[in-house]
């Protein structure tokens, strides 16, 4: 037997995957026919793959107290079309660039365009915080306003947000957590900015299947990440789980408390021993 472990290193988290290797099969066994996935099983691993490399950006490139904001249009100024909504983005993450460079600094965004059945057309964007960057943002948009402004917050280190900021007319309830999904979508557009390369993961073979994984020390696996099944196309079990450095590196030490998209409600402070007090 072969598992193949594959692991992606995001700097305050790990993240794993361990599944039997589809060449070799179990032992005794003999190597299950391919079964030719529907085109809902294709859309939904395209959906997983956005939110995953969506998370790991998130994970790696944004941090505690960086912008999660909306921006939206007056009823009379919505655009025409999705090509329109996309060229007032650039117009807005232009001006945005051109001043964090003016001030030293690199701009990096993710943004959905997102379009409702009664074409409310808005944009869910998250942006690395400078000074002056709220300033920076309301000059930038031209077409309406800048709403439900908040500080990123580490729960679940932005496993729901990267949900939220991925979420299309297509996404389905029972794959996404709660609250996710708190508006109807006719029509999405997912992005970010190209500054923002991911590492590829480290890949290990081991010979028998682990019966309980062990984070490396100084990390503690999230409850709430970890996932066992059976993989339907093979027929072969498969895992996933993620882990959380205990002493975080290069973060702001506040958490923020707070419901997508709304605001922030009160903060908790994060003590030496890794717990949390009100």
């Amino acid at each position: 037997m072969r598992i193949r472990r594959v692991t992606y290193d995001l700097g305050n988290v790990i993240e794993r995957q361990e599944y039997l290797d589809g060449r070799y099969g179990a032992p005794g066994e003999k190597r299950a026919k391919k079964k030719k996935a529907t085109p809902e099983e294709v859309e939904q691993v395209n959906q997983w793959t956005k939110e995953r490399k969506a998370r790991h950006r998130l994970r790696m490139y944004f941090k505690v107290n960086d912008y999660f904001f909306t921006l939206t249009y007056p009823k009379e100024e919505r655009p025409p079309d999705m090509k329109q909504a996309k060229q007032d983005f650039k117009e807005f993450y232009l001006f945005c660039k051109k001043e964090y460079k003016k001030r030293g600094q690199e701009l990096r965004w993710i943004r959905n365009i997102e379009c409702t059945p009664s074409g409310n057309w808005h944009v869910h964007v998250v942006l690395n915080r400078i000074p002056d960057a709220d300033l920076i943002i309301a000059a930038a948009w031209k077409h309406g306003k800048v709403r439900n402004k908040q500080l990123l917050y580490e729960k679940g280190e932005f496993r729901k947000l990267a949900q939220y900021i991925t979420k299309n007319e297509k996404t389905q309830k029972k794959y996404v957590d709660e609250g996710v999904l708190d508006h109807e979508i006719a029509e999405a557009n997912f992005s970010t900015s190209r500054n923002m390369p991911l590492p590829e993961p480290k890949t290990k073979i081991l010979y028998r299947w682990p019966k309980e994984p062990k984070p490396p020390k100084g990390y503690y696996i999230v409850k709430d990440s970890f996932y066992e099944g059976i993989n339907k196309a093979t027929g072969f079990p498969y895992r996933h789980y993620e882990m959380i450095r205990i002493r975080r590196k290069n973060e702001d030490r506040t958490i923020h408390r707070g419901k997508l998209p709304g605001t922030n409600s009160k903060k908790r402070k994060v003590y030496r021993s890794g717990g949390v007090r009100d």
